[in-house]
């Protein structure tokens, strides 16, 4: 339980908003990234490797801060007026939110390769050791006496990426379309046993607490579990899953007022480094860069994927019809309870 606790690098606060800060004494300057549940560790050494870099290069030293919690409240912040230099999130739409604020520009995913997005992830499941209930697929989580562990859509990015992939297995079955996809998501949902409001709440509820039988989750967050906790979970990858981006954008109106506008270039232009890339991949995120990739191929297993462009007409689209206030999720979960 201590590796456990540890992997979790604090206790969760209800807000979902919690700070790490590097040491930095007689900084030059204050940097904050607003990032989404599971980045924890990641920027954690990417920020002092970054910083070591950026000091070397300009002789400046960099006090770097970081805030972490479910995305879609992690952007709510920064819109409530969290001062944010960068924002590292789960999915595009949260940073959209911002865009609407006045904070970014909205050509925000052109400044940078891959759409904004320098790494991406999928959806995969997290079973007790032994697999008991002999969870193999998107199907099985509707079967009854299966107990599902997984986020709220309402107030994270990762929860949003889970029901959307779980539509799009189902709408890609044979004869399959909108109705049947909206009853199978209903059904799974209705076996859902705990709904945390971000994606480390989730890790805890399944892991430390001894809830549930199958927790939906990010593959790297999967992987970096497995990694700590040891034998006492199974990875299991489905048929297929959605592709999932993370983005990444500039908040331009405070780099803008408080100067950092070349620090947070040369921050994100970092994560699409080689280093920077191969930390991602050490933490198990996919990397962009197919030098990387390859490299860490081993640990990626091949998995047929759907992108949300391709199923759901894009974000913006998915976000109106699926998550708003009285959308679809609204729909299926209220008639559930």
């Amino acid at each position: 339980m201590n590796k456990f606790k540890t992997f979790l690098n604090a206790t969760l606060l209800a807000t979902g908003l919690a700070f790490t800060v590097n040491s930095a004494q007689a900084a030059d300057r204050q940097f904050l990234n607003v990032s989404y549940d599971a980045t924890r560790e990641f920027y954690d050494e990417f920020n002092k490797s970054f910083g070591a870099y950026w000091l070397k290069r300009t002789g400046n030293k960099i006090d770097f801060k970081q805030s972490h919690g479910g995305s879609g409240k992690q952007a709510r912040a920064v819109v409530d007026g969290l001062k944010a230099d960068v924002v590292t999130l789960a999915l595009a739409n949260d940073i959209n939110e911002i865009v609407k604020s006045g904070q970014i520009n909205p050509n925000w995913q052109k400044q940078f390769p891959h759409n904004s997005a320098p790494y991406t992830s999928t959806i995969v499941f997290m079973v007790r050791k032994g697999n008991p209930k002999h969870i193999k697929d998107w199907s099985d989580l509707v079967k009854p006496g299966v107990q599902i562990v997984t986020p709220n859509p309402k107030t994270g990015g990762l929860p949003r990426w889970i029901y959307l992939s779980a539509w799009g297995y189902a709408l890609k079955q044979p004869g399959g379309n909108d109705a049947k996809a909206r009853d199978f998501v209903g059904k799974m949902y209705g076996n859902v046993k705990v709904m945390d409001s971000a994606a480390r709440a989730s890790m805890t509820t399944f892991a430390e607490r001894g809830m549930g039988d199958v927790l939906l989750t990010w593959e790297n967050e999967a992987l970096m579990s497995k990694k700590s906790l040891g034998n006492k979970f199974d990875i299991v990858y489905p048929s297929m899953s959605i592709l999932t981006e993370p983005s990444v954008a500039i908040v331009d109106k405070n780099v803008e007022k408080d100067g950092n506008k070349w620090l947070a270039k040369g921050y994100i232009n970092y994560l699409y480094s080689p280093l920077g890339q191969d930390m991602a991949a050490r933490h198990f995120y996919r990397p962009r860069n197919a030098q990387v990739l390859a490299k860490y191929q081993a640990q990626f297993p091949t998995l047929k994927t759907f992108t949300i462009d391709e199923v759901f007409g894009g974000w913006a689209k998915a976000q109106q019809t699926h998550f708003v206030n009285g959308g679809v999720f609204d729909q299926i979960y209220n008639s559930k309870r």
